[in-house]
């Protein structure tokens, strides 16, 4: 039988467009997973809104604004922040399409904050820049052997779904907190205690912080009167009020005044296109074990694998239980496959000199957009390619607009908490710390080793030693060596 001029085709009951529309469509599984096209295109280009700072921070933490404000290593060698900024978007921008195609989810890929920080304060005092970088290629050559085997799967599976919805809740109130530290809103106190406090001495004194609060405000209104693109209209309309403030104002970066935006001016670029310079590719080293010693090497590649593996998962967890992909037990549809590509993402992120690249737990405000499937992270990762050449435009969103969704998304995760027993003890306690330890000690994976570990002995001592599962037993001693790493390396 002849094909009608206007076919369709139904997968699991569902009706797919035509042409073009229809093999994306069908590929990406967007009308089976509820979505379409608009939302798809609109929540990839939140998830760029909110992760682009990544583009400016990550040269600022590994190469400083010059050489005498950048981060030495041993032989006094230093990152060019140009060509960081470069690599981390070619980077950024290849592994996000790469899971998207792959394992068809909505998640953002990016040099991960919590690693690269280990890596300028912790590791480049021992080593060469090179050489850190090499250690990051092991660890994450390390995770895709654990994702390949299945080995990844199984310690994925094994955790409780109660502890698995508490790690969705604890993202949810880190990524709000995020947003609160880089608004301004909530700041060091600079004492003991309090350690953090309110604004400037308990008031909202600077502007940026003002209009991160009207952004707020609007992305709460629109979210709540359920209109589509409440996000990305919230985050575009707070940038152009902050370009409108920066012009009145003249109030340039934080480091530079003390009322000014925490890291991007929000200000019409003079030039829109910018060449980027690749020369950090592949420029990376296995000296560290001759530098340093086999046994302080390893225990190094330890700390990284133990932070990438879980915050990892963590972050898999919160974000698919949030866009409604994971099942009761918290699993989802390729989870085999997330699991390796992001150790692809250590090894590029190492191999390109921009440190581990990692899910980001920014990609919940696309998922709070409506992204469902990996066609949302073609539109990111595209993007991501892009600002390596249109950077200028990339930096006129302030941290403070980006800032605001983030908060409105943390809301949005933290209601999960309705799903968690709090009348089992044995449960609300590990629940309790899973959630609390993650913005307390900004590490989704602090919050998970303590979860753990407190499951599992608090089970054990209740008479409920057999409900745990033994490889949970071997995770929780895990944590526990994690946890000790810095008396451990002393004794060496």
């Amino acid at each position: 039988m002849q094909e009608p001029q206007n076919p369709s085709s139904s997968v699991s009951g569902q009706q797919y467009p035509s042409g073009f529309k229809h093999l994306v469509d069908k590929f990406f599984r967007i009308t089976e997973r509820g979505s379409n096209l608009g939302r798809e295109v609109r929540g990839g280009l939140v998830t760029f809104v909110t992760m682009a700072y990544i583009v400016v921070l990550n040269p600022l933490i590994l190469g400083g604004h010059s050489r005498e404000a950048a981060t030495l290593d041993v032989q006094g060698g230093w990152l060019d922040a140009a060509q960081v900024g470069a690599a981390t978007s070619l980077t950024a921008g290849v592994l996000t399409i790469l899971l998207g195609l792959v394992a068809n989810l909505p998640y953002g890929i990016a040099a991960g904050l919590g690693i690269n920080s280990f890596l300028a304060v912790s590791v480049v005092g021992q080593v060469t820049w090179a050489e850190a970088m090499g250690l990051v290629v092991i660890n994450g050559l390390l995770i895709v052997l654990l994702a390949s085997t299945g080995l990844r799967t199984l310690i994925f599976n094994a955790v409780p779904a109660q502890l698995k919805t508490a790690i969705t809740v604890g993202i949810g109130l880190f990524i709000a907190f995020i947003g609160f530290v880089n608004s301004g809103f909530v700041r060091s106190s600079g004492n003991p205690s309090p350690p953090v406090q309110l604004g400037e001495e308990g008031s909202i004194a600077t502007l940026p912080t003002l209009v991160f609060v009207i952004g707020l405000v609007v992305m709460g209104v629109l979210t709540a009167r359920k209109i589509r693109g409440a996000l990305l209209i919230g985050i575009l309309g707070t940038t152009i009020l902050a370009i409108v403030v920066e012009a009145i104002f003249k109030l340039g970066p934080s480091y530079v005044s003390a009322g000014g935006w925490n890291l991007n001016v929000p200000e019409i670029p003079g030039q829109l296109i910018a060449m980027p310079d690749l020369g950090l590719l592949g420029h990376f080293s296995f000296g560290a074990f001759e530098r340093i010693g086999v046994l302080a090497a390893s225990m190094l590649v330890f700390t990284l694998v133990f932070t990438n593996f879980f915050d990892a998962m963590g972050t898999l967890t919160g974000l698919s239980k949030a866009a409604g992909l994971a099942d009761e037990r918290g699993n989802f549809p390729r989870l085999k496959s997330a699991l390796v590509v992001e150790g692809v993402g250590a090894v590029a992120g190492g191999a390109a000199s921009v440190s581990s690249n990692t899910i980001f737990v920014d990609s919940a405000a696309g998922v709070g957009e409506g992204a469902r499937t990996g066609f949302a992270n073609v539109i990111t990762g595209l993007l991501f390619l892009a600002a390596m050449f249109f950077t200028p435009l990339t930096l006129a969103v302030p941290l403070e607009a980006a800032a605001a969704a983030l908060v409105v998304v943390g809301a949005l995760m933290v209601v999960q908490i309705r799903d968690i027993n709090f009348s089992d003890f044995a449960i609300a306690l590990p629940a309790f710390l899973t959630i609390i330890v993650m913005p307390l000690t900004y590490s989704i994976a602090n919050g998970i080793g303590v979860g753990f570990i407190s499951w599992v002995l608090i089970h054990a001592f209740s008479g409920r030693i057999r409900t745990v599962s033994p490889l949970l037993w071997v995770v929780a001693a895990g944590f526990s060596l994690y946890f000790a790493r810095g008396p451990i390396e002393a004794l060496f």
